[in-house]
């Protein structure tokens, strides 16, 4: 079996964003908020069902899977695999948002139903070593916990550092198959029980693609790789630039206290020609 990578967007959205299979996202949302007993979810209609690009390396239609269970509760799930600026604001605004969409203005508010967004992250968030985090709102010093209705769960990737053999709980299980999919050539006797992790690796498996899904596929792989090769060259090109400057200062600072031409070149590692030409340009400013 050939499991693709989970933190793939088209692997992601084929797993969590099939209509026609919602055992994954069932078991999964059941798994990261550790849901049980009639708190389970049984059902769910996705929002934005997966839509497979119309053609090799089109945009993907969604950017995240947002759901609703039998009884109305709204989950978005994102993986971010980028820390980026503002994430802490962004998440807090889309479930927010997802949740006052419920109603218009006039209905009452009973109408409207928990929201919860679960976030996989391949990044650390926050301090310790639980991987696993849930965010609720609580009073400051009782912890009572009356404001229920919006919650946060985020599994970070980088702080998952279980072995097979010490899986324990759903969310153990769940977080090993998303962090190590491509490591596997069989599906594990650990998702055997659980029909949705088990579909999972199934749906995981790239020798049941089609081929457009597996060129989609290698095409996100591919524009992951030239944005890094491009964020890398943005960054030795900043540090070149930054040891340039410095070397500019240090230049006229032995200029303005005395030093030649070629004692300046020998220090500095340049031409006398260059050492002229910025003390010259910096006497034009």
């Amino acid at each position: 079996m050939d499991f693709a990578d989970i933190k793939n967007d088209i692997a992601f959205r084929k797993i969590f964003g099939n209509e026609q299979k919602t055992a994954p996202l069932i078991s999964f949302l059941n798994a990261a908020l550790q849901l049980e007993g009639d708190e389970r979810v049984v059902r769910v209609a996705l929002a934005n069902p997966y839509q497979f690009p119309r053609i090799a390396g089109e945009k993907a239609t969604i950017l995240d899977v947002r759901a609703t269970d039998q009884s109305g509760r709204k989950f978005v799930v994102e993986m971010q695999v980028a820390n980026k600026k503002g994430f802490d604001k962004r998440v807090q605004y889309y479930i927010a948002r997802d949740y006052s969409m419920q109603i218009d203005s006039g209905d009452d508010y009973p109408m409207l139903n928990p929201a919860y967004f679960i976030g996989i992250l391949d990044f650390p968030f926050g301090e310790g070593d639980k991987y696993n985090t849930h965010h609720l709102v609580l009073e400051k010093e009782t912890y009572e916990h009356l404001l229920k209705d919006i919650q946060f769960a985020f599994i970070q990737l980088p702080k998952f550092n279980l072995d097979i053999n010490e899986l324990v709980t759903p969310i153990d299980r769940w977080t090993y198959f998303i962090k190590h999919s491509t490591e596997l050539r069989i599906i594990p006797d650990f998702a055997q029980t659980d029909e949705g992790l088990n579909t999972a690796f199934i749906e995981a498996d790239r020798h049941n693609w089609t081929k457009e899904e597996r060129i989609a596929y290698d095409n996100v792989l591919i524009k992951e790789t030239d944005e890094k090769q491009e964020k890398l060259k943005a960054d030795e090109k900043a540090h070149e630039e930054g040891v340039e400057e410095g070397k500019v200062a240090m230049i006229l600072g032995m200029h303005e206290e005395g030093f030649s031409v070629p004692q300046i070149a020998k220090v500095s590692k340049k031409t006398e020609e260059e050492v002229f030409k910025i003390i010259e340009k910096s006497k034009n400013r």
